[in-house]
């Protein structure tokens, strides 16, 4: 019995020493590792070795973050030749390559160096890198191959992205095909091998996201400057003959950049507090990053509500029932033709993001000046600009055809300098806009000056009077200023104390207002904090307006407002923490959305019906919230939902009563058509918004974005609804606060019943 229990002891022994016994950082040509052994660089950041992504049977060498879970991985040696069974073994050939060889001794993936290498040494770095040095010239720098310059899906801090002419190599992530395929997918990320490199996102051939050209100084985009107060990693580019390469130093976290399957160009942040993955940035952060959103001769405006795309001033929509229909991809042409013999003229566009170079010309070496000249010179020629900004504006770029994906930079600020376009119209339409502003130019002076001269008749004669008002009214405010028992103010002390002086690493979201900030006070209560940006699409009126009407609502589906702060110039509200954050980071995410079943889909379904009846029946005012949407649904603990973000609503009076608005604000996609065309506002305009939502908990799909899951349909989630119509369905929704049942009949889906 003892030499059994001593057999079965060694045996154990043995295997805990076949797991551990390459645990360090280098591989020789005289050891290997197999399934359940791994390389750890010497500072125990990474592991390489055998892994299985998710439900495949497939086995891959990949290296991933050691201390991390779940397991995230960071690169993959043999995504396109993957092991179908548990054996593999990863080596230093005799001829100094690693090589991986399947159980049956074929090689399977190896680094193909040509390089002769006298002691060939495999070694995982502390940044993620695998190199290949030689054992008897060990310097840093003399890398004979290293996997940062293959990356996968993901780029770490030091790796660079980009193409070097001196060595051939072309850098760029490739998408996993999937969550459980590795092998590369469908989207890549890199730079266009141009003379103005920028970065691109492309699925495919066709491009979906682009950076902006480069000016000498930083993309042509609003992206570069946001990251400058950045601690986690501080993004680093060069641009030269040789080379066109974008990097990132490392910071005071752990960060990756990430190439994901659907498309999505994300960047994370590790949090030490929660222990997870923070996303911190999105390539596309709004509709108008879309490439070409707005098709040929558009411009994309994100501020410019309820229709986003504009067409250049002298061109029209090339059909103007698809423009009205908020379908810009038709784009504009000219309303008068270009005329060269008879001269044309330029109208200038500040701030803007360069359109697309597909037909351009360049020259270093001439003036703005000169650049007109050469542009009007040649009939084909339909815009120009500086094509750089180092050493201030110089040199000459061309366009030729249409102009393609044009977007109005945020701010000014963010343009960088003074990249100016010229786009080519008919004189005569230069003629008719500066006529058109003349005329505007009079009718100002005319309306101020009478303006003016009626004001200052007032103010002599009511003066006494006014200021009177001004006192009864001050009372009056204050009195109802109790009444309705406005929140509380916090100090400004307080708020920074709670949220870290706004670190990144508190901030949880952004929206219209601006950003919003997680916090904890003195007493261990969680907040969030939203803090009123000077960019902000919103400005004080939202704000006043969203401190009044929160101080007056209360009900279990609303957020609560703790307080606010309007301490000098900042303006900020104080509300009750969201742990579970907003519906849309559930049902659109397929591994969060698995958590919410029928019955939670349902009872959120009825939570919002219940605040929505609420604000539009049962409070003492009728409410019409404007901006209902998934990402204004937060959750807590319990997964129940809480309308928020009150900053455009508006009272109205009686339940049905309609107004019409010129101020048209809200989503596309989630806007009645009465509303959003005509600027017919009611309480029907949220139930609208409501439907909506109700689709997108239904399908687990943005209504915008139903084409792009079902490619074989032709209409976004509410065009294919509103098809079948001739097919003589009926949807009906049939949600109270009483209710129990809930019926969606004949949509593109499956049909579904909750009970």
């Amino acid at each position: 019995m003892k030499k059994v229990v001593i057999i079965i002891f060694a045996l154990a022994c043995l295997s805990i020493l076949q797991k551990t016994s390459y645990a360090a950082d280098v591989l020789t040509p005289t050891s290997s590792i197999k399934g359940g052994q791994e390389l750890i660089s010497a500072g125990q950041n990474f592991s390489l070795g055998f892994f299985t992504p998710g439900t495949s049977k497939s086995r891959y060498v990949g290296i991933w973050y050691k201390n991390i879970l779940p397991q995230t991985i960071v690169w993959v040696a043999n995504r396109d030749s993957p092991l179908n069974d548990t054996s593999g073994n990863l080596t230093v050939a005799a001829d100094g390559n690693i090589v991986l060889f399947d159980g049956a001794g074929n090689r399977i993936w190896f680094t193909n160096s040509s390089r002769p290498i006298q002691e060939p040494i495999a070694k995982l770095l502390d940044s993620g890198n695998l190199v290949l040095i030689d054992g008897k010239n060990s310097d840093s720098d003399s890398y004979i191959w290293q996997s940062f310059d293959y990356p996968t899906d993901t780029m770490l801090p030091g790796l660079k992205l980009g193409w070097d002419k001196t060595s051939g190599l072309n850098r760029y992530l490739t998408s996993w095909k999937s969550a459980n395929d590795p092998s590369p997918g469908n989207f890549t990320y890199r730079f266009d091998q141009k003379e103005f490199p920028e970065l691109v996102i492309r699925q495919g051939m066709n491009i979906t996201f682009r950076s902006g050209i480069w000016d000498g100084i930083r993309f042509n985009s609003d992206d570069w400057l946001s990251f400058n107060e950045i601690t986690a990693f501080k993004p680093q580019l060069s641009v030269t003959r040789n080379e066109a390469v974008y990097w990132d130093e490392p910071g005071d976290r752990l960060s990756r950049f990430v190439m994901r399957d659907d498309g999505l160009l994300q960047r994370y942040i590790w949090d030490n507090k929660i222990l997870k993955w923070t996303q911190m940035y999105e390539a596309r952060k709004d509709f108008c990053d879309t490439y070409g959103a707005c098709g040929a001769n558009g411009i994309c405006n994100i501020k410019d509500l309820p229709a986003y795309c504009d067409c250049l001033k002298g061109f029209i929509p090339n059909s103007q029932e698809e423009w009205d229909s908020f379908n810009w991809s038709g784009g504009c042409i000219r309303r008068t033709p270009l005329n060269c013999t008879e001269g044309d003229r330029f109208q200038k566009l500040s701030w803007v993001k360069l359109p697309m170079l597909l037909q351009f010309w360049t020259n270093n070496s001439m003036s703005l000046e000169e650049c007109h000249v050469e542009c009007l010179k040649n009939c084909s020629c339909t815009a120009y600009a500086n094509s750089a900004l180092n050493e201030g504006p110089h040199g000459c770029l061309l366009w030729f055809g249409n102009l393609i994906d044009i977007r109005l930079l945020i701010t000014e600020e963010d343009a960088g300098g003074q990249l100016d376009l010229y786009v080519r119209l008919a004189a005569s339409e230069i003629e008719s806009t500066a006529n058109a502003s003349k005329r505007r130019k009079i009718a100002l002076i005319i309306s101020a000056s009478s303006l003016a001269l009626l004001l200052l008749c007032i103010i002599l004669c009511l003066s006494k009077k006014y200021i009177k008002r001004r006192r009864t009214t001050t009372d009056l405010g204050h009195r109802n200023h109790n009444e309705d028992q406005a929140p509380p103010l916090f100090e400004i002390d307080t708020i920074l104390a709670a949220t870290n002086n706004f670190s990144i690493e508190n901030k949880i979201g952004e929206g219209g207002f601006g950003p919003v900030y997680r916090g904890k006070l003195a007493h261990g209560q969680e907040i969030a904090v939203k803090r009123l940006s000077k960019t902000s699409k919103q400005g004080i009126s939202e704000f006043m307006n969203e401190v009044g009407l929160v101080a007056k609502l209360q009900h279990r589906n609303l957020v609560s407002v703790l307080g606010g702060c309007t301490q000098g110039e900042e303006r900020m509200l104080v509300y009750e923490y969201m742990p579970n954050s907003s519906l849309d980071h559930f049902i659109f995410d397929p591994k969060q959305g698995k958590t919410l079943k029928w019955r939670k889909r349902y009872d959120i379904i009825v939570g919002i019906a219940r605040g929505l009846l609420y604000l539009h029946q049962d409070s003492k005012l009728t409410i019409i919230h404007r901006d209902l949407k998934t990402s204004n649904i937060l959750l807590d603990n319990e997964l129940n939902p809480k309308i928020s973000d009150f900053g455009v609503s508006r009272i109205v009076e009686g339940d049905h009563f309609a107004v019409t608005t010129n101020e048209i604000v809200g989503t596309i996609g989630y806007m009645s058509p009465e509303y959003a065309v005509n600027g017919l506002l009611s309480v029907k305009s949220d139930v609208f918004s409501f439907g909506v939502i109700v689709l997108e908990i239904l399908s687990g799909t943005k209504s915008n974005n139903f084409k792009v899951k079902h490619p074989d349909h032709d209409h976004n989630l509410l065009g294919q609804v509103t098809k079948t119509n001739h097919m003589q369905c009926n949807i009906d929704f049939t949600v109270k606060a009483t209710s129990r049942s809930f019926f969606v009949l004949c949509l593109p889906l499956p049909v579904l019943t909750f009970s």
